[in-house]
This record gives C-alpha cells, sequence and structure tokens, in this order.
C-alpha cells in the first residue's frame, strides 16, 4: 500500500483554531522522536477526502523542503456536525 500524500502549511500563531477552522484548514501537529513539534495546518477539504481511504496508513507530510512519514495519532472530531477540529500526525 502506498503513502498517502498531503501537502501542510506551518501553523500562524496568530490565529486560534477556530479562525484557521473557518478559514477552511485542519490545526494539526506533527511530533515524534528526533524533531521538535511543529503546529501546522492542512486543507480540511484535502484531508477529508484522503482519510476516507486511509485512516489507518501511512501519511507521507510535504511540509516546504521537509517530508515526514507519519501515522494519525489522534483526531478529534465534532460527532454532532462530523466537523474535524484537530489531527496529530506522530512520526514512524
Amino acid at each position: 500500500m502506498a503513502n498517502t500524500e498531503l501537502k501542510v502549511l506551518d501553523r500562524e500563531q496568530d490565529k486560534n483554531p477556530r479562525q484557521i477552522r473557518n478559514a477552511g484548514f485542519l490545526p494539526g501537529s506533527i511530533y515524534g522522536k528526533g524533531i521538535e513539534a511543529k503546529n501546522i495546518q492542512v486543507n480540511t477539504h484535502e484531508f477529508e477526502l484522503l482519510y476516507k481511504n486511509n485512516k489507518e496508513g501511512l501519511w507521507e507530510l510535504n511540509l516546504g523542503k521537509e517530508k515526514f512519514n507519519a501515522k494519525i495519532q489522534e483526531l478529534q472530531m465534532n460527532y454532532a456536525t462530523n466537523e474535524f477540529l484537530n489531527v496529530e500526525f506522530a512520526l514512524v
């Protein structure tokens, strides 16, 4: 099974998570051994489409020139509205 590629962006620190979600992005983070935790944001629509086909698999996260192989460690949702709230990726 191939890795799912996802473009991620550095999170804008002057905005709170609600503002990020209202702009069409999903706030999140990448962490793991050997790197400092990074706050990120991903396009919500793109993430939803890819997540349907790869809930448990590996993700290749492209952050500028950096690439990370990770798995979803935690995904927070509002189950009343089926809206994603936050995603955390752990390096493998």
